[in-house]
């Protein structure tokens, strides 16, 4: 199964928010010649990196606000992580094998479609990881480095080891596209999402299907861990971001205020504030104890991810078609 959704972003404009700490614009970082599908900090907070459709991934300096290397990425990746000591990063991509056809003649198959990981220091790719059968949508390294996670169109959560290089165990549970993968911070739970409209939790030791999380919220197209581990966010098709208890496997919120599809969420390193972008246009912070939205930030278009640093004080998000920029914000306390 293949699908690809695309989406129009011109302008921004802020509205007024309820909490004190309003959410400024910082820097605006332009270059990519294409909509940004996604954005990740270095563990240092140092480095912003961002892969777009112009099939660049390129390195933003934080402090300056410049473009300080562009490595090339075709076809154009979809999903991005560092690695947790910051030296490597993995996308997801496709690499277009030259095979010979029953002729002998010379023909693309682009059937195999892989993580490729990049020496951040270097500007070098390090390693090819093939297996996936379409696009790899999501990745994540566990907390130990040791491990990647990758969630991808044909409908498959894989486990790769970085040490071997190679694919250690196929979880096939999900009934359509996973489009998103994320570990918990002890490393033992994954969770993923999918255009199925599941949440489920794999335990990483068994490589077992924990729990299934069906909320009927429509299509899952992000998920992500609270820092204690005890929840999980989901963006939801229907609107809504669903907060579920990961000990006992059931939703316990459901988070109104878009109007459009979330597209991706996350969570601040202090649990506080949880972050979403909608098809709607708008970025909404959102306080998890409360469970109110404290503050939306008004796009005419849309974003498709949001990312925060890893001091909390800074929350990217990356644009869609329009502008082709990513934007930094200052949401943290002073």
């Amino acid at each position: 199964m293949k699908r690809v959704v695309w989406f129009v972003c011109v302008g921004l404009v802020a509205v007024p928010s309820l909490s004190a700490q309003e959410p400024k614009l910082r820097a605006t970082l332009e270059g990519h010649a294409y909509p940004v599908f996604c954005v990740a900090f270095s563990p240092d907070g140092k480095t912003l990196a961002s892969a777009s459709g112009d099939g660049t991934l390129r390195l933003w300096d934080l402090a300056t606000g410049r473009n300080i290397a562009t490595f090339p990425q075709r076809p154009a990746p979809f999903s991005m992580t560092f690695s947790p000591d910051g030296k490597t990063l993995a996308l997801g991509s496709s690499r277009i094998r030259t095979v010979s056809g029953s002729d002998g003649a010379k023909v693309s198959d682009d059937s195999l479609h892989s993580i490729d990981l990049w020496d951040v220091a270097a500007g070098k790719p390090i390693a090819v990881l093939d297996g996936h059968r379409y696009w790899v949508k999501s990745l994540a390294f566990s907390p130990d480095g040791k491990t990647i996670a990758s969630g991808g169109f044909d409908c498959t959560v894989r486990l790769w080891s970085v040490a071997e290089r190679k694919n250690v165990a196929i979880l096939k549970e999900h009934l359509s596209v996973v489009t998103s993968v994320s570990f918990s911070p002890d490393g033992k739970t994954i969770a993923s999402g999918g255009f199925d409209c599941t949440v489920r939790l794999w335990d990483v030791a068994t490589r077992k299907n924990t729990a299934t999380l069906d909320g009927r919220a429509g299509e899952i197209s992000s998920v992500a861990f609270s820092p204690d581990g005890k929840t999980v966010a989901s963006a939801n098709a229907n609107h809504t971001i669903t907060l579920w208890d990961v000990p006992s496997g059931k939703s316990i919120a459901a988070l109104k205020g878009h109007t459009g599809a979330v597209s991706s969420v996350a969570f601040s390193p202090d649990r506080k504030t949880l972050a979403s972008t909608s098809r709607d246009g708008t970025i909404m912070f959102w306080d998890v104890a409360s469970r109110k939205n404290t503050a939306t930030l008004r796009r005419t278009g849309s974003s498709t991810d949001v990312s925060y640093s890893p001091d909390g004080k800074t929350l990217a998000s990356s644009s869609t078609y329009g502008d082709k920029t990513i934007k930094l914000w200052d949401v943290g306390k002073k």
